[in-house]
């Protein structure tokens, strides 16, 4: 059902906001063994309260998202160095509410999100091992430094349409290069990620117009525990900003300055399966953003 146009008016800021929540992972640049294959998936929900320009009247913003997503990983060796390729898919469903002049508005959207590529190399340390060679390799080894490169690419396979303004898809690709340093000491690990994302041009946003969009420039760090090989706790944070947006040459006034958080920990069931409980929270640091909270679930599988 396409909104009214007092809801489409609520949904505005939305489309400059990063996936800020989904980067705040910690372990992406954690040593796996070469050649293995890794299955996961997973549930989140999310719920937020969205600030709007006063010139919009739109008031008591929110919005209220569930996704559930599959995630496969094989690990290799490329040039003598371990290298890993993700590919991540999301569906999702969602609900906006709000007021406009004291009346409600609402919509929602059920379908598939952006489809997510990411390559990753470990420049150095972590070397490509397998088999007994990687385990005994984690065991002697208690200290360690990790530096790794990555691009992620998010292609425009999500669902789109040029008449609404909420979607799922974003209809343009985005680039994410990212540089990783890791710090092993006995079972504390400390790591830090760096990023920015890069988007192309929205050809056909809103019913021919031309959507630009300036970098986000993203950098998190991480502070992990090890019990056990599987069983982990961490604390991270994340800052980002930039992503002010331009619509057929006008300029939309939403350059974003955010700070997340997060807790994760890692569960193991048995020594191929395990789980991962997530709390991650996101708070604008503009006059206009979105402040949310997001819990997740997960489970994954290697082979």
């Amino acid at each position: 059902m396409a909104p009214c146009p007092a809801a489409r008016a609520l949904c505005i800021l939305l489309l400059a906001l990063p996936c800020s929540a989904q980067d705040i992972e910690p372990r992406r640049w954690s040593h796996l063994p070469s050649n293995s294959n890794f299955l996961g998936a997973g549930y989140a929900y999310t719920s937020g309260d969205i600030s709007l320009n006063p010139v919009l009247q739109i008031e008591d913003g929110k919005f209220d998202l569930n996704t559930f997503a599959l995630k496969y990983i094989r690990s290799f060796a490329i040039f003598d160095k371990s290298a890993r390729i993700d590919i991540t898919q999301d569906y999702e469903s969602g609900q906006w509410t709000g007021l406009r002049a004291g009346q409600p508005v609402s919509t929602a959207r059920d379908g598939w999100a952006d489809t997510t590529v990411r390559f990753a190399v470990n420049l150095l340390g972590a070397p490509p091992l397998a088999g007994k060679e990687f385990v005994d390799y984690r065991a002697r080894t208690d200290c360690e430094t990790i530096i790794g490169a990555g691009l992620a690419v998010d292609f425009p396979t999500g669902e789109y349409f040029d008449d609404k303004l909420i979607n799922l898809g974003n209809n343009r690709f985005a680039f994410r290069p990212q540089l990783g340093l890791v710090h092993q000491r006995g079972k504390w690990t400390g790591e830090l990620t760096t990023s920015v994302r890069f988007f192309t041009d929205n050809e056909d946003f809103l019913n021919g117009k031309r959507l630009e969009q300036d970098p986000v420039y993203f950098s998190q760090a991480h502070l992990i525990y090890n019990f056990t090989p599987g069983l982990w706790v961490s604390s991270s944070i994340g800052y980002f900003f930039g992503g002010e947006s331009t619509i057929s040459g006008k300029s939309s006034d939403d350059r974003q300055s955010d700070l997340g958080w997060a807790l994760s920990m890692g569960i193991p069931i048995t020594r191929n399966f395990g789980l991962k409980i997530t709390y991650i929270g996101i708070r604008t640091l503009t006059h206009t953003g979105s402040d949310t909270d997001t819990v997740a679930l997960g489970c994954s599988v290697m082979w």
